[in-house]
């Protein structure tokens, strides 16, 4: 893992128009740049204290966005709409 990075975000629905669809987080830029820039890549942390797996991936607009699974969601006791801690670092 990377040196960790830290950032709150707001746990949205990547396609709020598909029901059941993928949440993201969206990084700060500086976070994005201490994580290699605007690609897709496997990322280990912690969310709201919960570790996970996950990767990260360009959400458009020059905004880098994390996937964050039910299961995470779940571990974490969060849910869409939350503002959640991140701890995060390449995998």
């Amino acid at each position: 893992m990377t040196d960790p990075q830290r950032c709150r975000a707001t746990i949205r629905t990547w396609k709020p128009d598909k029901p059941g669809g993928l949440a993201v987080a969206d990084l700060p830029a500086e976070v994005a740049s201490a994580l290699g820039g605007l690609k897709q890549r496997r990322v280990t942390g912690s969310l709201a204290g919960a570790p996970f797996t996950s990767s990260v991936m360009p959400a458009g607009g020059g905004v880098l966005a994390l996937s964050v699974s039910k299961a995470m969601m779940a571990a974490a006791g969060v849910e869409i709409g939350d503002e959640v801690e991140i701890e995060i670092g390449l995998a």
